[in-house]
C-alpha cells in the first residue's frame, strides 16, 4: 500500500478543531438538559435546569465568537469560510464544522470526498449475491451537520433542489435522495476551494 501523505494540522487547526468539538459537546448537553425540562414538575427543579440551558447558551456563545474570531484572523481560512457560505443552504456552523473536521476539502478528488465523508455508494457483493449500493464509514459528525444542510439546501438551494426532485421522481425514497444530495453538495464545495471560487461563479 501506498497511502498518499497529506499534512499534519498546525496548531491553529487543532485549536479550531477543539472549539468546534466543544461546541457540539455542548449542545448535546443542552438537549439533554431541554429534555429534562420537559418531564420536570417542581419549579425549584425546572430552575435548577434552566440555569445549565443558560450558562451552556452562554458558553457556546463564547466558543462561536472565538470560532469567529480565529477564522477571520486566518487568511486562508476566513477565504475557505467565504467561499463555503456562499452556498445556499450552508451556515457559519457548517462551515466551522468542514474548516476543523474535513481539512482535505479542495485538495481531493470529489469521489474521495464523498468516501471521507461516508457518502459514497459502494456493492455489497460476496460471489453470486449482490446487493443495494450503500453507504458506510466516513466521519459521521460531519455527515450528520451535512444532513441537514443537505435538507435546507432541497428547498432553498436551485442545484440541489432540482437535484432532489429528480430522484424523487424517479421513485428514490426521501433518505436515499437527500444522501445523495449530500454527496453532491461535498463535491460542489470542493470544486469550489479547489477553483477558489464562489457558488455563483460556477452555478450562476
Amino acid at each position: 500500500m501506498k497511502p498518499e501523505i497529506r499534512s499534519l494540522p498546525n496548531e491553529k487547526e487543532r485549536f479550531i478543531k477543539e472549539l468546534v468539538s466543544r461546541r457540539l459537546q455542548l449542545i448535546d448537553v443542552r438537549t439533554a438538559e431541554k429534555n429534562r425540562l420537559h418531564k420536570a414538575v417542581s419549579p425549584q427543579v425546572k430552575r435548577s435546569i434552566q440555569l445549565v440551558i443558560d450558562t451552556v447558551n452562554q458558553q457556546i456563545r463564547e466558543i462561536e465568537n472565538q470560532l469567529d474570531d480565529e477564522i477571520k484572523g486566518n487568511p486562508v481560512l476566513h477565504e475557505k469560510d467565504r467561499l463555503i457560505q456562499s452556498v445556499p443552504g450552508v451556515g457559519p456552523n457548517t462551515s466551522r464544522m468542514l474548516l476543523a473536521a474535513l481539512p482535505e476539502l479542495g485538495k481531493l478528488s470529489g469521489k474521495q470526498m464523498a468516501s471521507l465523508v461516508g457518502v459514497a455508494p459502494f456493492n455489497r457483493d460476496s460471489g453470486k449475491m449482490r446487493g443495494r449500493r450503500m453507504v458506510s464509514g466516513g466521519r459521521t459528525s460531519v455527515r450528520n451537520l451535512l444532513y441537514m444542510a443537505a435538507l435546507v439546501a432541497s428547498r432553498h438551494n436551485k442545484i440541489i433542489r432540482e437535484f432532489y426532485l429528480r430522484l424523487r421522481n424517479s421513485g428514490k425514497n426521501g433518505k436515499v435522495a437527500i444522501v445523495a444530495c449530500i454527496r453532491k453538495l461535498v463535491v460542489i464545495l470542493n470544486a469550489m476551494l479547489r477553483k477558489k471560487q464562489r457558488f455563483c461563479a460556477i452555478y450562476p
